[in-house]
């Protein structure tokens, strides 16, 4: 990747706006108050909810590795664990940049092709959005009566606004010149890297098979649905980290990790401020208040960024001083 000074912009710019919806969604709170609640909050829930977040991790280290093993490479469970933690760090500064930075781990330390690892990481991500939109699904099956009101009044009545004023022609001509970049940058690729180019998409390819090359598929499954429950988990045990949102149950749990699920996809580093509404926002379905929403979502994001800075950096550690594999 390079980072110029065209990027390094986009990269502000994204900061900037997740700043800006920060920013928003404690407009007009009693900051006093939220601070009260977030310095009197029980810190064995949160470091219970940060468990949780960890063994997510640890499981989706092992689903990785097994994606590697599909395909015959002899990625470690240390090297994979090692290399999703730092690309957990990377996206706190760079978002989107991780998936690289974890590759590029596993290619220092084990030798993996780049556009191989790349691979499993677009198939193991294929998942995760899979099962975000499986979970919403179920979400608005079994909760229908809690979140149809919010759905309605702020996403789909606000998208139809939108749509009703969008020229659909300038998408028609927008495709249409995407598609013609890309079938010309393809074609030039080809024709000056040829041999490159058919290497990059061989490797590719094999990240992309090793799915279908599980001896185990239903073990890889396993630890999919084994991330996402310990993800609704620790967004259950930190409710108990605030007296405002002790009462609440798994199933609020289960939607807030729904809609934290969109806030994370956002191009945000980190997802600040996006987070902080979204979760909140989630929570007012149950009867809690956007303030002490905002309190609760405070407390569970800085204690996931604390996990992965520390943890993150003594992976980062560990990898700059071990030696490169031969």
């Amino acid at each position: 990747m390079t980072f110029d000074l065209k990027t390094a912009l986009k990269f502000i710019i994204l900061f900037l706006i997740g700043i800006g919806v920060l920013f928003l969604a404690f407009r007009g709170q009693d900051l006093e108050t939220i601070g009260e609640e977030i310095k009197t909050a029980n810190y064995f829930w949160v470091v219970i909810s940060a468990i949780s977040v960890l063994i997510a991790h640890i499981l989706r280290a092992l689903r990785w590795q097994m994606l590697y093993q599909s395909i015959h490479y002899k990625v470690s469970f240390w090297h994979a664990y090692h290399a999703v933690m730092i690309g957990y760090l990377a996206n706190l500064a760079l978002p989107r940049f991780g998936e690289i930075g974890r590759c590029s781990v596993v290619h220092r330390a084990a030798k993996v092709p780049m556009f191989a690892s790349i691979g499993t990481v677009i198939t193991e991500r294929l998942f995760d959005v899979v099962m975000l939109f499986l979970t919403s699904l179920a979400m608005l099956i079994f909760q229908y009566d809690i979140v149809s009101g919010f759905l309605y009044q702020t996403i789909y009545l606000n998208l139809a606004k939108k749509l009703d004023s969008f020229n659909y022609w300038w998408l028609i001509v927008l495709c249409v010149v995407i598609f013609l970049l890309g079938a010309i940058a393809v074609y030039f690729l080809r024709q000056k890297f040829s041999k490159k180019f058919l290497r990059i998409f061989v490797n590719l390819r094999q990240g992309f098979g090793s799915y279908n090359k599980l001896k185990q598929k239903g073990l890889f499954l396993t630890y999919t649905l084994g991330i996402w429950f310990f993800y609704q988990l620790s967004m259950y045990f930190a409710f108990s980290s605030i007296q405002a949102t002790s009462g609440l149950n798994l199933n609020a749990a289960f939607t807030a990790i729904v809609f934290s699920g969109f806030a994370m996809a956002a191009p945000v580093q980190g997802g600040i401020g996006v987070f902080h509404w979204m979760v909140a926002q989630s929570l007012v379905l149950y009867g809690i208040s956007f303030k002490d929403g905002l309190a609760y979502s405070t407390i569970i994001h800085s204690s996931q960024f604390l996990l992965i800075l520390v943890l993150g950096s003594l992976s980062l550690f560990f990898i700059l001083t071990k030696k490169e594999a031969k």
